[in-house]
């Protein structure tokens, strides 16, 4: 787009909206700045050819020198919606008046519409500014109207120019800072959205950008401030996040509008690339409106919510991700934090159950804000988020929502919608009867029991069985694939007599001290133990014992006859940052099946944690079937100790009697 191009859109435009048609103002790049920045280059150098460091800056300078520093490269179109009630809504445009005369954008890379000189403005007493207020989200709002009818309700006015400095502020007739601003960059139209406070505002200016569009036949591309929130706008928002792509999905009223959102994003996310994502699935639960909001509804459910959730530690760990623990993205209640459990039970019981009274929402936000944090006092990272419940802080935090964080994305469509399925039985069951068991004092077996993953399918599948006895008809077998997703199966072996399968456990990481780095200073986290679940079938009283690495693992038998499982804590890397670094790998892990009878070891295999063929087979596959190759090449049903040995009883640990910690083993 050429410069004439972008003043007859902005002509146009100011047409469509009712505006006089030199309502815009012609902005420019700052010559005095870049003509400062250009003494400053070597006096054989032009700013053409200029070999800056900053790559940045050296682009910039070409950039603004080829385009000329004497035409404008956008147009700045002043412009409010005021309300009022003798003449309702109305545009309104103010021609600014600047000491300079003419206006310069401020220098960078960014927009026009987010450089421009407010402060060289002048100024305007606090009790006068033209805030832009959010509106009230509990607010009765009807549908929005139709295109045209949009297009109809334009009523305008134009405000004399803003005087001098000098003059009183009685005489001051008006005062407009927020501005729609269109540019050209690269070959794209931009036109820049500006603030406003209702759906209905944003929805009118844009059918205006839209018609201008359409007259002039001048494609552009809408940036800048989003809408505000409002239930009667659906929102997709794509953020770019460290390593992922975080994607916010608009709210889904039925479940076949979950199925068909939720299926139409896991095609567009294959179409895109072919791999595991590893993000977040969070989940959020509300309403249309904050007021029909369940939870602010019905506050006891949010009780519910969370005593269920920690008298089921499966919830907290079969959907989630690899980092789990007291300092990650959404740690327990009772994380690190053995103490609040005692506070929380004073909170529970200030939530009266339904036939008894109801809570005010900003006293369901203050009674549990304060609880559901991590171990920083952070709100949001925390596994049941209440931050846009009814937040103090603006109207964008009271939606009557809550997030669910301790999903992980799973690798299926039908897998997360499993997860959507259920949690609205489990709200469908605490609905129709509240949840009102103690809470539990885990301590460390919280840490021990339940990461492993036969106590995670256990204490699920009691999950399941309360809501088929509530009536909610939910099977097992749709949790399957996220049990053998969460803890693949690395491999077994069997010896005739007994058999043993070895499986991923979890294992919490934890973030470490911070360490200075060339961007400032960095947190890292000790992702160097992992966890591993060994598991018997088979077992005659005493007479088998397994080891690893030469230590015999405290088995503990399970209900099932002849079973019993146990977990392995390992050094499976030595990075320079970790806690305990003197204490180096234990892998490969080396398992022997003992018979005590004979004293003879019967069977075994070996674990790598990477290809054992050595650091030559670290690039990346070439497909899912070379990937799939080298995992299996991690485990080898051989290499065990072979001949006679004597081992010693297990040593059990008091704080994690399932637990062999290979780290208390070393010695040096």
């Amino acid at each position: 787009p050429k410069v004439d191009e972008i003043k007859i859109f902005t002509t146009a435009l100011c047409t469509t909206l009712g505006l006089p048609a030199d309502s815009a103002m012609p902005a420019y790049e700052d010559a005095a700045h870049f003509a400062l920045v250009e003494q400053k280059l070597p006096i054989n150098k032009t700013p053409i050819e200029n070999d800056l460091d900053d790559p940045a800056e050296r682009e910039r300078l070409v950039r603004v020198f080829t385009q000329g520093l004497t035409k404008p490269v956008s147009y700045v179109l002043p412009i409010q919606v005021w309300h009022t009630q003798d003449r309702g809504r109305r545009w309104v445009t103010e021609r600014w008046a600047l000491r300079r005369g003419q206006l310069f954008l401020v220098p960078g890379d960014s927009p026009a519409g987010f450089r421009l000189p407010i402060g060289s403005m002048p100024a305007v007493p606090a009790i006068d500014y033209p805030h832009v207020l959010p509106s009230d989200p509990f607010a009765d709002r009807p549908p929005l109207p139709e295109r045209k009818i949009l297009m109809q309700r334009r009523r305008t006015v134009t405000l004399e120019a803003t005087p001098p400095p000098n003059m009183g502020k009685n005489e001051i007739a008006g005062a407009v800072r927020t501005a729609l601003v269109v540019e050209a960059r690269g070959d794209q139209l931009c036109v820049f959205m500006p603030p406003v406070a209702d759906a209905e505002d944003y929805a009118a200016l844009a059918a205006a950008i839209e018609e201008t569009a359409r007259t002039t036949k001048l494609p552009v591309h809408i940036e800048g401030y989003t809408p505000p929130h409002d239930q009667r706008l659906n929102v997709v928002k794509v953020t770019p996040d460290p390593g992922v792509i975080e994607v916010n999905i608009q709210p889904a009223a039925t479940w076949d509008e979950a199925v068909h959102i939720t299926t139409a994003l896991y095609e567009e996310a294959h179409l895109a690339r072919h791999t595991g994502t590893g993000g977040g699935n969070h989940i959020v639960l509300g309403g249309n409106t904050p007021a029909d909001s369940p939870v602010l509804r019905r506050p006891d459910l949010l009780a519910s919510i969370v005593a269920y959730w920690q008298n089921h530690p499966s919830l907290s760990y079969l959907f989630s991700g690899l980092f789990i623990g007291p300092t990650s993205q959404a740690p327990r209640v009772d994380e690190a934090r053995h103490e609040s459990l005692y506070e929380l039970e004073i909170a529970l019981s200030q939530i009266p159950d339904p036939a008894q009274g109801t809570v005010a929402p900003w006293l369901v936000d203050r009674i549990f804000r304060n609880l559901l944090i991590d171990v920083t006092g952070n709100t949001h990272r925390a596994e049941i988020c209440i931050d846009k419940l009814y937040s103090p802080d603006s109207s964008t935090g009271r939606l009557g929502l809550i997030e669910f964080r301790s999903f992980e994305m799973p690798p299926h469509a039908r897998m997360s919608l499993a997860q959507q399925l259920l949690l609205r039985a489990l709200i469908a069951m605490f609905w129709a009867k509240p949840h009102r068991q103690k809470l539990v004092r885990w301590g460390t077996s919280l840490h021990d029991r339940f990461m492993l993953p036969h106590f995670v399918w256990s204490d699920f599948s009691d999950v399941v069985a309360e809501l088929n006895a509530a009536g909610m008809k939910v099977d097992l077998d749709w949790f399957k694939p996220h049990w053998e997703f969460r803890f693949p199966r690395y491999g077994s072996v069997d010896t005739g007599k007994v058999s043993l399968e070895l499986r991923q456990a979890l294992e919490p990481w934890h973030v470490l001290g911070e360490e200075g780095s060339p961007g400032g200073t960095a947190r890292y986290v000790d992702s160097s133990l992992e966890r591993a679940q060994v598991k018997i079938t088979g077992m005659t009283d005493d007479r088998f014992a397994v080891t690893c690495n030469g230590h015999t693992v405290p088995l503990t038998p399970t209900a099932v006859k002849g079973e019993a499982v146990a977990g392995v804590r390992y050094r499976a890397w030595w990075p320079p940052s970790a806690l305990h670094p003197t204490i180096p790998t234990h892998v490969p892990l080396v398992f022997d099946i003992f018979d005590t009878w004979s004293g003879r070891s019967l069977a075994g295999c070996r674990y790598h944690v990477s290809h054992p063929g050595g650091r030559s087979f670290e690039a990346f596959p070439v497909n899912s079937y070379e990937a799939e190759g080298r995992r299996l090449a991690r485990f080898e049903p051989h290499g065990h100790t072979a001949g006679s040995a004597s081992i010693r009883p297990a040593t059990i640990n008091p704080d994690y009697p399932l637990t062999l910690d290979l780290r208390r083993t070393t010695t040096h």
